[in-house]
């Protein structure tokens, strides 16, 4: 069991998501926006895809001349978010930013509200970026090897903090309990924010969390980081060993989209993936995103919809192969 390939784990094909094309700007897109916009977010106020949907939301509205409004409903792993978004009107005045928990949802849930393949339209990815494995400064290992070693040591005795169960970093730290052969006790949070603040007061030991939210923390010393999840080093903590160096095949990074209702019209979903795409590419977003470890993608909302149909996929034989159950 401890030694897993995730790779062949996760392996399945990406299925197929098709959205009509658009060219140029129609008489629909002329006048949009005449109002402001709404932008659903399934996480806290502070984290990292709030930051995510601030930045881009400030560059869409001076392109485009209206307020886009981050509104935050944090809990379900960003599955309320996602049932509010599906229900609302395909008028392009509510979005939502989609995170990888939403392809996790339909494997999860026994009768999940809503299919992020089929209920919505995509728009596009907007970045990938890796997890890091952080520990308070107390804990007592100091890389990898260590805390698998104390925590086989010590079985059921370290907790795990996570945004919520189902998120990213709640399957990511499932994941190292199959991969290296440990067991750790899941704590679910709502939100990344509040999970932190517990793993900086000791009251847990320790979280795989977004590079984005506790980089600042690690590099302050107020957390310890064992590692980054990705199957190479982070450019932004060039000194962090990966999981992978340790524990073979382990991968776990994460990412960040941009979605409408289904039936949105077709030119709106153009324009948004036009703005956002320079918005990716503006030096000053870049370096921001960049500065967070993550890395900016962009693409059509096709290659959009065919990623979500294989991330569906991909975390279902995960959630399946440990046996997860919504809580």
């Amino acid at each position: 069991m401890s030694h897993i390939d995730r790779r062949s784990l996760l392996q399945g094909g990406l299925g197929t998501f098709a959205l009509g094309a658009s060219s140029g700007r129609s008489a629909y897109a002329q006048g949009y926006p005449d109002r402001n916009v709404r932008w659903i977010v399934g996480a806290p106020p502070g984290g990292a895809l709030d930051y995510v949907a601030r930045t881009l939301g400030q560059w869409l509205q001076d392109r485009l001349g209206k307020p886009f409004i981050i509104e935050n409903r944090p809990a379900g792993g960003g599955n309320v978010a996602g049932e509010a978004v599906v229900q609302a009107a395909p008028d392009g005045y509510t979005l939502l930013l989609v995170s990888q928990s939403m392809t996790v949802y339909p494997s999860l849930y026994v009768s999940p509200k809503y299919d992020i393949r089929t209920d919505f339209s995509p728009i596009v990815l907007i970045l990938e970026l890796p997890l890091l494995m952080v520990v308070n400064p107390k804990f007592p290992a100091k890389t990898v090897p260590e805390f698998i070693a104390y925590a086989k040591a010590n079985p059921g005795k370290i907790n795990m903090a996570s945004a919520g169960n189902g998120t990213t970093p709640h399957l990511a730290g499932e994941l190292f309990n199959v991969m290296a052969g440990v067991k750790m006790v899941h704590v679910p949070y709502r939100g990344g924010a509040a999970a932190i603040t517990d793993l900086l007061a000791g009251q847990v030991d320790v979280m795989f969390d977004f590079i984005s939210n506790s980089i600042g923390l690690v590099r302050q010393g107020q957390l310890r980081g064992l590692a980054v999840t990705s199957l190479t080093r982070s450019d932004a903590l060039p000194d962090l060993p990966t999981v992978s160096d340790s524990v073979p095949n382990f991968e776990a990074s994460t990412w960040v989209g941009f979605a409408a209702p289904k039936g949105t019209p077709t030119d709106i979903i153009s324009l948004l993936n036009r703005e956002v795409t320079a918005g990716l590419k503006d030096p000053a977003i870049e370096k921001k995103f960049n500065d967070l470890g993550a890395k900016p993608v962009g693409g059509t909302p096709e290659e959009f919809g065919k990623f979500l149909a294989g991330d569906v996929e991909k975390w279902a034989k995960v959630v399946n192969f440990t046996g997860l159950k919504a809580e």
